[in-house]
């Protein structure tokens, strides 16, 4: 199962400026990009039902040229769902009662289908008035069409280039123009993982897909040709990785139940060589105590 959540918290929260000059320019002429806090998680409990809910991402800036700050809030969602417009109202309110602060509301949407266009308000009408009209930034990324972001100079354009509409004949070529943009930027081996594993999650590719995509690929010229081809090795490298990683917790889960979420998030960060040492050394663990003692050795 694709955590979409996470992998789309974790690509704006690393690429927020650039977010911002991608879709709302505006905005990102008149915030600070150096102010940029996020704030921790910001937890809601829906009195009428009980449940809490989590903003997915809260960041606090400064007004360019100004002693003055606000919020932005952006809540992503990989499916359409009844009632949005009323959260994002609820969040608005929470979040400006909480912290006495202007906020900036966006709503990314990530899904393929529908695709007719999503609301941008709340609102609240009797007959003879209206008490409440709340709007809100909407980015409906199966409504934007790919080819406008090709020459694109933000490199969080070369990711989500891989969620906006796509013919189903256009996938092996959408993947190879990700890559081909995102390898005009200059960016840390981190920040390129993020991108390229951003691509390959969500246009993978199989049978006659990858078959285009690599005749595709061997058609450019031989020096684009070899920096693109050290990033799919990377996503090969990766997908080794993670596989170890998901042997090795579903091992100690069948041994030791759940495992805490701070434990499960150190599993993950480990390098290759050490997952394949952890899945030896867990023979002889005998509680999740001996988990942490080791993975504290190897620190």
């Amino acid at each position: 199962m694709i955590d979409h959540d996470r992998l789309f918290k974790e690509l704006i929260q690393t690429f927020f400026p650039e977010f911002l000059e991608l879709f709302l320019p505006q905005v990102a002429g008149y915030l600070d990009a150096q102010s940029i806090h996020f704030l921790d998680k910001e937890l809601f409990t829906d009195v009428t039902s009980g449940d809490r809910h989590e903003a997915d991402l809260v960041a606090k800036a400064r007004f360019r040229n100004q002693d003055a700050f606000f919020l932005v809030h952006v809540e992503t969602q990989s499916a359409a769902r009844d009632g949005f417009a009323a959260r994002m109202f609820r969040y608005f309110a929470r979040l400006h009662e909480k912290h006495s602060l202007p906020v900036y509301p966006i709503a990314l949407f990530s899904y393929d289908a529908p695709h007719r266009p999503e609301a941008d308000v709340y609102q609240i009408i009797f007959p003879d008035r209206e008490v409440l009209r709340f709007t809100f930034a909407v980015i409906q990324l199966n409504r934007l069409n790919w080819r406008d972001f090709l020459r694109s100079q933000n490199p969080i354009a070369s990711a989500l280039m891989a969620r906006m509409n796509i013919a189903a004949e256009d996938r092996p070529r959408v993947k190879l123009e990700c890559l081909r943009l995102l390898a005009t930027f200059r960016l840390n081996p981190a920040k390129m993982q993020m991108i390229s594993g951003f691509i390959d999650t969500y246009l993978q590719l199989a049978g006659q897909e990858q078959a285009a995509f690599q005749a595709q690929l061997q058609a450019i010229a031989p020096q684009e040709k070899e920096t693109l081809m050290q990033i799919t090795t990377s996503w090969e490298r990766e997908g080794i990785r993670k596989g170890k990683a998901d042997l090795v917790t579903r091992l100690l889960r069948r041994r030791f139940g759940d495992l805490p979420g701070d434990l499960q998030d150190r599993i993950n960060s480990l390098e290759e060589p050490r997952l394949s040492a952890l899945g030896e050394a867990l023979l002889d663990f005998s509680s999740l105590a001996d988990v942490d003692t080791w993975l504290a050795s190897q620190a």
